[in-house]
């Protein structure tokens, strides 16, 4: 993963199924301020019952979901989000995601989640 910060753009963040109802100035400020990383297979991107708490998205690639006691659960397309638990929650990681294929992903700190993104996963409820 790249030392430097490089951000995500908005063209990509409405390409993000949960993130597609915000509204552009909500779109530009998340943009702003998530992290954009290129990631080689067989990285890990959360490890379950990690402290990590940042919000994904995956912009390209494919990614595997397993949990320790029930193996495989489901695989990540791009324009899926995941570590929405432990961002909202503040808990420790309920799965681990592994990267099958060079991913491009986007994510954000607790706090951009609390204040950007949460909100449409209330609205869900």
């Amino acid at each position: 993963m790249s030392p430097r910060f490089v951000p995500a753009s908005v063209t990509e963040l409405q390409r993000v199924g949960v993130l597609a109802g915000l509204s552009g100035e909500t779109l530009r400020q998340l943009a702003e301020r998530m992290r954009r990383e290129e990631v080689p297979a067989g990285t890990r991107l959360i490890t379950e019952d990690g402290a990590d708490d940042r919000f994904f998205v995956l912009l390209s690639g494919l990614a595997a979901v397993s949990q320790r006691d029930r193996g495989g659960r489901s695989l990540l397309r791009p324009g899926e989000a995941f570590g929405e638990v432990a961002a909202a929650l503040g808990t420790t990681r309920t799965a681990t995601v592994t990267a099958m294929t060079p991913c491009t992903v986007a994510s954000c700190d607790r706090a951009t989640f609390a204040e950007l993104v949460r909100p449409v996963f209330a609205d869900d409820a």
